[in-house]
């Protein structure tokens, strides 16, 4: 048994989430992952925190299973480190600030010129062109920009999501992109450049909403616990203190929530909600009789009712119990990985063939295998110049 990306090496530019989430997901299915850090300093998501046992909880969750080394890209030395690696690498991956590779050397039609079949992986936040392709992105900027904010809150009070969409989605694409670029070289014998804009994830992901308004539909407003979409569908409190979550996604549903679960003929015969878009319109009255409802009946009973009448359910649970939540313990979704402070729990990925080994890994310390990738490459062939290697100071910001 081997993990199905065996002998592939990847190469990272690397800072903050979408670059290093799709990287480590690389990492879970076997590829070789260096993570090229600047000296001294190192990804930034190193010193957000330092609650796991004096490492930070991002930089933990996005970095096990890769090397790192420590190379500052201004100084002509360590890119001729940089430039052995490369010629040798399958995939490099970025997510720079606007310019930065270029002002590198580093461009990537350039870079695939000269390594015909590498994959290169450019991300940035508005991509090449209009108006906003110089500026910084992160998350919530690009989630602003994107509109996610706008329907996720309440009416009046936008939120951002609580979880970083714009860059785990981008994170997501990316790696799914490689995969199949790493398919099509297999084929064709070619690398290519792959070029993701976190705006146009975001706006991918609101593709329902956008279809609504483009065809003529008003602006979704947020409804907190729920969707804009779809009603019923939301949290209503139990006589317990708990939290439940019901949800309808079709006519035929609402017809059983009504009839066999409030055991409510009536609302099942009533016209008003027939259908989910006067539904939608008369969420405050369905809401109110849920709410009603659910007030006077525990959690474990709704639950139980809700899955004889084949109503989606499920309770509303704080990080802490997603923590310890038996449906991830009894089903071994956890394992250790080593780390500079010893071994430390993480997921499994959540996508693995049958068969498929998943590596050990470790979070790796700053430059940890730096001295050991300059040996390996010390005694490389000259490769091409892989970029300008007079000083700059670019740097690696984001």
């Amino acid at each position: 048994m081997s993990a199905p990306l065996d002998g592939i090496t990847v190469l990272s530019i690397e800072q903050a989430i979408s670059a290093p989430l799709c990287t480590r997901h690389l990492a879970d299915l076997g590829a070789r992952v260096i993570k090229i850090e600047n000296p001294g300093v190192g990804d930034s998501t190193r010193h957000y925190d330092t609650v796991v046992r004096g490492m930070a909880a991002h930089f933990v969750w996005l970095n096990h299973g890769k090397e790192s080394a420590e190379l500052d890209l201004t100084d002509s030395e360590d890119m001729e480190v940089f430039a052995r690696l490369l010629a040798k690498a399958d995939v490099l991956v970025s997510n720079l600030a606007p310019g930065a590779l270029g002002r590198l050397g580093l461009d990537p039609s350039d870079l695939l010129a000269r390594h015909p079949r590498l994959v290169v992986v450019d991300i940035s936040g508005y991509g090449t062109g209009g108006p906003l392709d110089h500026k910084r992105a992160y998350d919530l900027l690009v989630q602003a920009e994107g509109g996610s904010c706008a329907i996720t809150g309440l009416p009046g009070t936008p939120a951002k999501p609580g979880v970083p969409i714009a860059d785990i989605g981008t994170a997501l694409y990316a790696y799914s992109a490689v995969l199949a670029a790493l398919y099509e070289r297999d084929r064709t014998g070619r690398g290519t450049v792959i070029p993701i804009a976190m705006l146009d994830v975001v706006a991918e992901m609101m593709g329902f909403a956008l279809n609504g308004v483009l065809h003529g539909g008003e602006e979704p407003e947020p409804v907190g616990m729920g969707s804009p979409m779809i009603a019923p569908y939301g949290a209503y409190a139990t006589r317990d203190g708990q939290t439940v979550v019901l949800g309808t996604t079709s006519d035929r549903e609402w017809q059983r929530l009504a009839g066999k679960l409030l055991q409510r003929p009536d609302l099942e015969a009533d016209t008003r909600f027939a259908r989910n878009a006067d539904r939608v319109v008369l969420r405050a009255e369905l809401d109110v009789i849920l709410g009603a409802w659910c007030a006077e009946r525990d959690l474990a009973e709704i639950q139980q009712l809700a899955d004889e009448a084949g109503i989606g359910n499920g309770r509303f649970n704080g990080v802490r119990e997603l923590a310890e939540h038996p449906q991830l313990v009894q089903r071994k979704r956890w394992r250790e990985v080593g780390s500079p402070v010893g071994p430390i729990p993480a997921l499994l990925p959540p996508a693995l063939g049958r068969g498929w080994t998943v590596p050990a890994g470790r979070v790796p310390a700053l430059g940890a295998d730096t001295a050991a990738i300059r040996a390996e490459v010390a005694d490389d062939q000259d490769p091409p110049a892989a970029g300008d290697r007079s000083p700059l100071r670019s740097g690696l910001a984001l």
